[in-house]
């Protein structure tokens, strides 16, 4: 079995152990508590001796949060801010199928001999439904994603901000939920359930433009992509990344997706869309979110979509595949 590529029943044992540890003792295994606040006392109650803990045990620490919570925290630390690593989240995190390799793991196997400490706010108020789904997904498979690993990452849950939806799905997640009145293991953690729960159909525009493709025509592809792009209102940086994703994207169908799939792409809320569709079906959850090395096997070209996109939206099937490509126009 490739390591990079676990499945929740791999993750079986090193989840049990999850649940039991908490957020400042040492132990071997991964540890991923959502914190419930409420107003910037409970926020400065549950971060800052996180924060202090990890800095004390010589533990790295980063802080991937909204801006707002990043300067709080940042303001609330003493010497042992200059050692924290600080991430504004709506930006690193603006994609969640980025959060993982490109926040979370970036860090983490950049310091692979020891614990590691972060926090990470990857759902906050003002996230958009469109986005959501993506975002309670990669809390589930942060789960997968560092089971058995030396980490612990503490989630921020804004209880005032955030709908009941969002903190009901946060104990789904979260094997320990911490608040005002402590910390506890959470009855209802329960991540695969999440991650197939919003494996849903996407609702489909009104109107949209269409490309069928084959490998032979993966050129035209990029023309589309491209052209579209520029009409719906890309600058040429964002139509070029555009470009690129939906040319990954369908050569992904070429090769694993039963050798064909339809392009179609449209404007939508200050966004332009372009979802790929094909007759594959993703088994792996994790695909894409994970930093892999060249491979004969794949895996690659969802990852560089992940890192392009402002968001990445998937519903996988036994009738195939639909992957949706955002970007900010």
């Amino acid at each position: 079995m490739n390591p990079e590529r676990m499945t929740w029943a791999d993750a079986d044992v090193a989840r049990t152990g999850a649940a039991r540890a908490g957020t400042g003792r040492p132990h071997g295994g991964f540890v991923h508590p959502a914190l419930f606040y409420e107003g910037d006392g409970e926020y400065l109650a549950g971060t800052v001796p996180f924060v202090r803990e990890g800095v004390a045990a010589g533990e790295p620490v980063a802080v991937a949060v909204p801006a707002a919570r990043l300067a709080l925290l940042r303001d609330a630390l003493d010497v042992e801010a200059a050692t924290v690593t600080w991430l504004d989240m709506t930006e690193a995190g603006r994609n969640p199928g980025r959060i993982i390799p490109g926040v979370l793991r970036d860090f983490a196997d950049r310091h692979p001999s020891g614990r590691v400490r972060i926090i990470g706010e990857p759902i906050w108020p003002g996230r958009s439904a469109t986005e959501y789904p993506a975002c309670v997904q990669h809390e589930a498979l942060i789960n997968l994603a560092f089971a058995g690993r030396g980490a612990s990452i503490l989630c921020p849950y804004d209880t005032a901000g955030l709908d009941e939806r969002a903190l009901a799905d946060a104990r789904v997640t979260h094997p320990v939920l911490i608040d005002a009145g402590g910390e506890r293991e959470s009855g209802d953690y329960a991540p695969d359930r999440i991650v197939d729960d919003y494996n849903r159909p996407m609702p489909q525009p009104a109107e949209s433009y269409r490309i069928d493709f084959d490998l032979a025509a993966l050129p035209r592809v990029r023309e589309f992509a491209w052209a579209w792009a520029a009409r719906l209102g890309l600058g040429p940086d964002a139509a070029g990344d555009m470009e690129l994703a939906v040319n990954e994207l369908a050569a992904n169908s070429c090769l694993h997706g039963g050798g064909a799939g339809t392009a179609r792409i449209w404007a939508e809320d200050g966004r332009v869309v372009c979802e790929v569709r094909d007759a594959g079906t993703i088994t792996d959850p994790l695909a894409g979110r994970l930093p892999v090395a060249m491979s004969p096997h794949g895996g690659r070209g969802i990852l560089l979509v992940n890192h392009l996109a402002d968001l990445v939206r998937m519903h996988t099937g036994p009738e195939g595949t639909a992957i949706r490509v955002y970007m900010r126009a």
